[in-house]
């Protein structure tokens, strides 16, 4: 990433002009977009881990323990979440999905080497939710924040970030926890409650990685009605 931004700084016809960060909207959304990503992918991962390797489910059973969440991310993101933008304005909404993701994260940080679905489970699948406010508020706050014409640019911006916060999420806190998990091992910990130790101090940063995406929410500025109607929807 540091390559490709020395390259583009220095190229003639550079393939992303970095003139686009300059606008304070789109550099401080796609950063609370990488945070973000960050966390709900590696959430994404770990907890299926914990699912399978520590309360024992099949690959069938922790993809429909999962499905709640995806559930509600869809139905919030497509029904709900263009209804509270326009009342309540993206920031808002955007600040609010955020805090329920930290919530899920705090409880996480608390699952047990013995937990049960219903009790300690279910809850954070059902707050996971709040993802489905976060992406389309996010999205129309930094395009919005946008040049007409460097709208594509944006956009493209948008979608790269959300794959670079998926891989940096994954890669490090996985890491991390494999870490604390071989640690936990070493001092004679079962292999159940040194894997829960790991995804607790994946969880742990994860919650702090959405913590200083709400701080940044808050220097996003509020897009204009006319710029809050046009800003075009992230695909992919």
């Amino acid at each position: 990433v540091a390559g490709f931004v020395v390259r583009q700084a220095t190229a003639r016809r550079p393939l992303m002009p970095l003139h686009i960060l300059r606008s304070r909207g789109v550099a401080v959304a796609n950063v609370v977009q990488i945070l973000t990503m960050a966390a709900m992918f590696a959430f994404q991962v770990l907890i299926t881990l914990y699912l399978q390797q520590v309360l024992g489910y099949d690959a069938t059973g922790a993809g429909l323990a999962m499905l709640p969440a995806a559930v509600l991310i869809g139905a919030v993101s497509l029904g709900v979440s263009a209804r509270l933008n326009t009342r309540f304005g993206e920031r808002a909404v955007l600040t609010a999905g955020l805090v329920l993701l930290v919530a899920m994260f705090a409880l996480l940080v608390r699952v047990p080497v013995d937990g049960r679905y219903l009790t300690d489970v279910l809850p954070v699948m059902l707050l996971a939710g709040g993802g489905g406010l976060v992406l389309p508020a996010l999205t129309s706050l930094g395009m919005s924040a946008a040049r007409p014409d460097d709208a594509g640019l944006a956009s493209g911006l948008f979608n790269t970030t959300q794959q670079i916060g998926m891989a940096f999420g994954v890669a490090v806190l996985s890491t991390l926890a494999a870490a604390r998990t071989a640690g936990r091992v070493a001092l004679g910990d079962d292999r159940a409650t040194a894997l829960t130790s790991g995804f607790h101090l994946a969880f742990a940063i994860g919650a702090g990685l959405l913590v200083v995406a709400v701080a940044l929410a808050y220097a996003l500025p509020r897009p204009r009605t006319a710029e809050r109607a046009d800003a075009p929807a992230l695909v992919g």
